[in-house]
């Protein structure tokens, strides 16, 4: 049976063009939304806890006609606006809720704008994006991109325009059959341990911790310079901290690409994390854990491969064989019921050539 999906890939695009007026207005508009519909919550008791009802339908109608009066722009920017309202404040509550965010009301900080698809046009390889309506147009020329060849065939999906560049989603169509072949993993520090029908596998996260501890203690002697040079110290904060990044990124870029490459075919399961339940007051597990790269990994999984999110709940208690559960781990032994265990208890490391000493 065929299942048809989509993938969304994003690419970065610079321009020169002086939005910086049009930024700044829609951030206004965009405050202004998230004031009325923060004006408009119902609070209603659920135990000994306020919940938060954010309104909706009609609401969005009364709201659209009054953040009109005063806009200068093309209206579907005010759409635009609501949407992106609307998604904050449901993603505050989501937070609110699970005891992560105060009852402060979101403010927005950063300046960009969202590109529904009725505010641009996209045709042989150029977008024209509307500021005002028969007056003011922006065009990106997309025909010698670097990623071209890549999105050839998708269909284009929102934009989001910065102050000095703009970004581009792509909606990449893909199929894919239901397959038997499965291999479940589980994110640690030092490693990304999976199961499957070839057995154990484990994958040495040790090079990617030991680029953050690396680049932390570069910044720690640079930051030792700000009382007598602050200048110096600024301008080489930013190219480590960038270093740092690109590092990073094209290490998890080569990892995901090999895993994606060795386990083809396969449907990769990784436990649905979230960092933000797993800090504590000590500071320095809080430390280690801000140094995982579990998200990123997932993400870039996502687009090279069939990722599926699973509940960590009970993952470790759980035979990933045979699904026999045991009640306490401590000092117990679970002994899988499936015959046909040995071949299975082999393990498989990958190690990467292209980490070494020189690439820090």
């Amino acid at each position: 049976m065929q299942r048809s999906s989509y993938r969304i890939v994003s690419y970065k695009i610079k321009h020169n063009y002086d939005v910086g007026k049009f930024l700044s207005s829609y951030r206004y508009l965009l405050q202004r939304a998230i004031d009325t519909i923060w004006d408009g919550i119902e609070w209603k008791r659920k135990g000994n806890r306020l919940i938060p009802i954010i309104p909706k339908k009609e609401f969005k109608r009364t709201l659209r006609n009054r953040l009109l009066k005063d806009w200068n722009y093309a209206s579907h920017y005010v759409d635009s606006a609501i949407k992106t309202a609307y998604s904050i404040l449901n993603s505050w509550r989501r937070n609110y809720i699970k005891g992560r965010r105060s009852k402060n009301k979101p403010i927005v900080k950063r300046k960009f704008v969202r590109v529904k698809e009725t505010l641009y046009r996209f045709r042989d390889w150029r977008i024209n994006v509307t500021i005002r309506a028969r007056q003011l147009y922006l065009e990106f020329d997309l025909s010698k991109a670097w990623f071209r060849k890549r999105v050839e065939g998708c269909d284009l999906g929102e934009l989001i325009l910065k102050e000095d560049e703009l970004v581009i989603t792509f909606r990449k169509p893909v199929s894919s059959t239901n397959t038997k072949k499965k291999i479940a993993w589980d994110l640690n520090l030092l490693s990304m341990d999976g199961f499957c029908d070839r057995g154990w596998v484990r994958v040495g996260l040790k090079p990617l911790y030991t680029l953050h501890i690396t680049y932390e203690n570069l910044r720690r002697k640079i930051q030792s310079l700000s009382k007598t040079k602050p200048k110096t110290t600024k301008r080489l904060m930013l190219k480590y901290s960038q270093r740092h990044k690109n590092r990073v990124k094209d290490f998890l870029h080569k990892l995901t690409t090999k895993l994606t490459n060795e386990f083809k075919g396969y449907e990769h399961g990784f436990e649905n994390l979230e960092k933000q339940g797993m800090f504590t007051k000590r500071k320095t597990h809080n430390r280690v854990i801000s140094k995982q790269n579990w998200k990123q990994i997932i993400s870039l999984m996502s687009y090279k491969a069939n990722v599926r999110l699973l509940n960590p709940r009970n993952s470790t208690k759980t035979c990933p064989r045979c699904g026999e559960r045991m009640k306490h781990r401590k000092g117990q032994v679970l002994e899988c019921i499936v015959s046909d265990i040995t071949n299975l208890t082999k393990i498989q490391e990958f190690s990467y050539p292209f980490f070494r000493k020189a690439y820090l």
